[in-house]
């Protein structure tokens, strides 16, 4: 007996041990390195770099970055949330955020309501309308809201303080300023997410310079308040990515893998890629037929514990991997496809 509490003891603690040690050698979150309205340096050689950039290739002026950077500080929220964000959780948490009666009920309305313009996306850039407002109505609530954040001031908190994703948030300043110079915008004026991505697409801002067009007569890409830019934009950027009107979105494969090609892709995640008749082989299920024959991905989902847990896998089908090129969450996507097949 005497040996059994020592054992336990023992491992008792060697988990303490393990934990602190674990503790001692994850790196620190952003936001505990940092103190709200701290003050950028703008001397440090990161920030010299980039205003030479500025300069040489999008024609700022020294003058013209001094004063728009003049007082540039941390928006410490920014990082604190860029460490919380729903994407990361579990299915059955993230879809009811989204696919909800209100959200299905309005977005209907709004299918009807724009249905002249919807009609012309479809025919003219080859997008299904459910998916565009199921994007548009996820993104912004149908630009009720887009955001409340200093997009300057979180591009360069991210930029500054953020050193996991550093380099991606410098390439988004930059282009959210020539973006700004190019459309006459005042860049300290603009409010979007915490992530930098603004209007009621949601578009970071290399995404609004690579895929948002004018739809409504005028020559100029509005993101803002032009409902036909906006719905027009969302089906651009899908169409970039090889979209299949009337195409499946994807197909349920069941609860269990089958088959090391099937694994394998699952494994791979978004990389993983697996032609849809050996799925169809190894979980033993009828398939529809991709568009052009091209290979599915294969996703999990997890199941509510609390409704017996457990696993829903999928197979997602071409479509559904161009609106993971728009947000690279599964979750994401999958509610996207579930909002779609409910306003339909």
């Amino acid at each position: 007996m005497k040996n059994l509490f020592v054992g336990i003891f023992i491992l008792l603690l060697l988990s303490i041990t393990s934990s602190n040690t674990l503790a001692a050698t994850a790196p620190p979150l952003a936001a505990n390195q940092v103190r709200d309205g701290q003050k950028i340096d703008l001397q440090q050689e990161k920030y010299q770099i980039l205003f030479r950039e500025l300069e040489q290739e999008h024609g700022y002026t020294r003058q013209g970055l001094n004063s728009i950077f003049k007082g540039v500080t941390i928006k410490r929220k920014v990082l604190i949330l860029m460490d919380t964000q729903w994407e990361a959780k579990p299915y059955y948490l993230y879809r009811p955020r989204f696919v909800t009666r209100s959200i299905i009920r309005k977005s209907r309305n709004k299918l009807n309501k724009h249905k002249k313009v919807l009609d012309l996306i479809e025919q003219e850039i080859g997008v299904d309308r459910e998916v565009v407002i199921a994007i548009w109505g996820i993104e912004s609530r149908f630009g009720k809201n887009s955001g409340s954040f200093n997009v300057f001031q979180s591009l360069n908190t991210l930029f500054d303080a953020y050193p996991r994703r550093s380099d991606f948030f410098r390439k988004q300043l930059i282009e959210f300023l020539a973006l700004c110079k190019e459309h006459s915008y005042n860049p300290l004026t603009i409010k979007g997410s915490y992530a930098g991505a603004f209007g009621q697409t949601q578009f970071i801002p290399s995404s609004f310079r690579s895929y948002a067009v004018s739809f409504d007569g005028n020559g100029q890409c509005d993101v803002f308040d032009s409902i036909e830019d906006i719905l027009a934009s969302i089906a651009n950027y899908l169409s970039h990515f090889h979209w299949s009107l009337n195409a499946p979105l994807y197909a349920d494969i069941g609860s269990i893998l089958k088959g090391e090609a099937v694994k394998k892709a699952h494994s791979l995640g978004r990389n993983g890629f697996v032609d849809y008749l050996t799925v169809q082989k190894e979980q033993k299920l009828a398939l529809p037929i991709p568009p052009q024959g091209r290979p599915l991905t294969i996703v999990r989902l997890k199941k509510d514990p609390e409704k017996g847990g457990g696993s829903r896998y999928i197979a997602g089908y071409p479509n559904f991997q161009a609106i993971t090129e728009w947000n690279h969450s599964n979750r994401f996507a999958m509610a996207v496809c579930e909002l779609a097949e409910a306003i339909r």
